[in-house]
């Protein structure tokens, strides 16, 4: 079983920045994609951003030259850099990470989500 937490939320003005991180835990062999989605009350999960394997980086519309997502491959770890940030970001933000443990079995999962609030 693959444990992921996520870390680094918070209250931050406007403007503000943040940095969100996802640590997994378990018998990991190798980590392949790495997300990160937000889910406001009464709206759907929204793909925030995510990373491949090889380092290549999607991005959301509405988070696209505010947002960089990155990974640190060793640690089993995940980053989300909040900049710019606008009170339409305010959300629970969830860290997804799939990958195969050893043994061969694959695993998908998620963390227990960190609340981000934009507000003066």
């Amino acid at each position: 079983q693959v444990t992921v937490v996520e870390s680094g939320g918070g209250l931050v003005q406007p403007g503000g920045s943040l940095r969100l991180s996802c640590v997994a835990s378990g018998n990991i062999f190798s980590m392949n994609n790495v997300g990160w989605y937000r889910q406001v009350p009464g709206k759907q999960h929204e793909l925030v951003a995510s990373i491949s394997p090889g380092n290549d980086k999607t991005y959301s519309d509405s988070v696209k030259g505010r947002f960089l997502i990155s990974r640190d491959n060793a640690q089993n770890m995940g980053y989300l850099y909040l900049t710019n940030l606008k009170p339409e970001d305010t959300a629970v933000y969830y860290c997804n990470m799939d990958g195969s443990i050893y043994g061969g079995k694959i695993f998908d999962s998620w963390g227990q989500g960190t609340q981000v609030t934009v507000s003066a």
